[in-house]
């Protein structure tokens, strides 16, 4: 049996997974019942179910990518040491400026930007495939979580406008 590398990615990779598991195990305990009025449900969907369609991906990603380090050959192929920080900082920082600016900028306009500022810290640097992904990925993003899943996503009138006049 191969010995397990002792990395920050791999620690941070096993960590997240063991995580997103245990909160996907006690997400009844994490997301507040729905109102009932009448007997029936204020919702279309159950409160937990995007949630738990994040943990587990969350889970199985982490999972994945712990496996794939696991058997990558140590050739400098994985960034570790200060680069590997450096990387884990500007990632984290790019997550806090989503984060921060969905509500003002709206869904389709903060996800764009980060996507476009994930894709270059992670190597892309063909423009077309950064334009690319920055705007088919957040509509439909945006379209499945508002159409298929019933949520709510924060958005700018004018966006919203647009899609009530094009989508039924």
């Amino acid at each position: 049996m191969a010995e397990i590398r002792r990395t920050p990615e791999n620690y941070f990779t096993l960590t997240c997974a063991i995580l997103g598991l245990l909160a996907f195990l006690c997400i009844g305990w994490l997301v507040a019942e729905p109102k009932v009025l009448f007997g029936r449900s204020l919702t279309a969907i159950a409160p937990s179910l995007f949630p738990q369609i994040v943990l587990a991906s969350l889970t199985i990603l982490s999972f994945l990518l712990a496996w794939q380090i696991h058997r990558s050959e140590p050739d400098g192929s994985i960034p570790s040491g200060i680069y590997g920080l450096q990387r884990g900082a500007a990632f984290f920082g790019c997550m806090t400026f989503y984060a921060l600016t969905m509500t003002p900028f709206g869904f389709l306009i903060s996800s764009a930007i980060s996507m476009a500022a994930l894709s270059v810290l992670s190597g892309n640097r063909s423009v077309w495939q950064i334009v690319l992904l920055c705007t088919v990925s957040p509509v439909l993003l945006y379209l499945a979580a508002t159409r298929l899943l019933a949520v709510s996503l924060p958005e700018l009138n004018a966006i919203e406008l647009f899609y009530a006049r094009i989508l039924p």
